[in-house]
């Protein structure tokens, strides 16, 4: 949360410089506080370890947040039972005319499929479309980054050589904003992808800001302009063993897969792998709920009504 300070303290413009979040005794005054309320897309086929994962760190916030699931309603998951849906998960049609702080979009075995070979393409450029009006902030992951930044700014993807698969440094290229506070130089995030971004593209993109990347991974994070887009093409909300299962998983079905890199100590998969990106994970989420949602959301969230965001398809 952010320290209150007065106005006038000289400390506020040294703070401000140094990026530290501060409040001033003005804006505190006039600050309602309720509880936010995000949506989450999920389209990940393991929809219970994703939930948990994304709600472990949202949870890991002082913010109190309350959480609606969201499948697609023209595309019925062939990993989970209907009755799981029915209970704890509603579709666009349900919240079409409500109104939330945010949204995450999950990643999507889909890859390699061409966008509008997706099954539920024409749904999820629905839902994306509506998060625009309806929501402050959306954050995409991994192949839904890919989707959100093709939607809106017709940014293409390519295919890989190999599978990107392991856990990679990335480097900041602006480490002075929001989405950044506390972030070293470089960090750390597991990677599953056999597609990229072009990043020439996105970085040559005046509606787009790019904020970490590296020649190995490529575009690793980026922003709209305004804030309420963020695209992350990593999965930082994996657990310590998740590249690991997926690795099992695939060599037991006998399909060609690598042992995933900088991930096993000394590359041994029979060891406990080493757990180094969920420090800046957290920080990725507590931000952006913070500096991309709670502090910029109205409070009266029926106003959104009617507002797109720039560069809007």
């Amino acid at each position: 949360m952010p320290v209150k300070i007065p106005d006038a303290l000289p400390a506020t413009r040294i703070l401000t410089e140094e990026n530290i979040f501060v409040m001033t005794e003005k804006r505190s005054a006039t600050q309602d506080i309720r509880p936010l309320h995000i949506v989450i897309l999920n389209l990940m086929p393991t929809k219970e370890k994703t939930e948990t994962q994304l709600l472990r760190l949202i949870g890991n916030t002082p913010l109190q947040v309350e959480i609606t699931l969201l499948r697609t309603g023209t595309y019925q998951s062939q990993h989970i039972q209907d009755s799981y849906l029915d209970t704890f998960y509603r579709t666009l049609a349900d919240v079409q005319d409500e109104y939330f702080d945010g949204v995450i979009i999950t990643g999507a075995p889909v890859e390699k499929l061409e966008f509008s070979d997706v099954a539920y393409w024409e749904e999820l450029k629905r839902v994306m479309d509506w998060a625009d009006s309806h929501a402050f902030s959306t954050l995409y992951i991994c192949w839904a980054a890919q989707a959100g930044l093709y939607h809106h700014y017709r940014i293409g993807k390519y295919e890989l050589p190999g599978k990107l698969f392991g856990v990679y440094e990335t480097q900041l290229t602006d480490r002075r904003d929001k989405l950044l506070r506390g972030f070293d130089d470089t960090f750390c995030v597991p990677m599953s992808r056999h597609t990229a971004v072009d990043e020439k593209a996105v970085a040559a993109c005046e509606e787009l800001v790019v904020l970490a990347s590296s020649p190995r991974v490529g575009l690793a994070l980026a922003r709209s302009q305004d804030g309420r887009r963020v695209f992350a093409t990593g999965h930082s909300e994996y657990d310590r063993d998740t590249l690991l299962r997926e690795y099992l998983r695939d060599r037991e079905k006998g399909l060609p897969i690598q042992v995933p890199e900088n991930y096993f100590p000394d590359d041994d998969p029979t060891r406990l792998p080493k757990l180094r990106w969920h420090a800046h994970a957290n920080l990725l989420f507590s931000n952006w709920l913070n500096y991309f949602v709670y502090q910029e959301t109205p409070y009266e969230l029926s106003s959104l009504s009617g507002r797109r965001k720039e560069g809007a398809t």
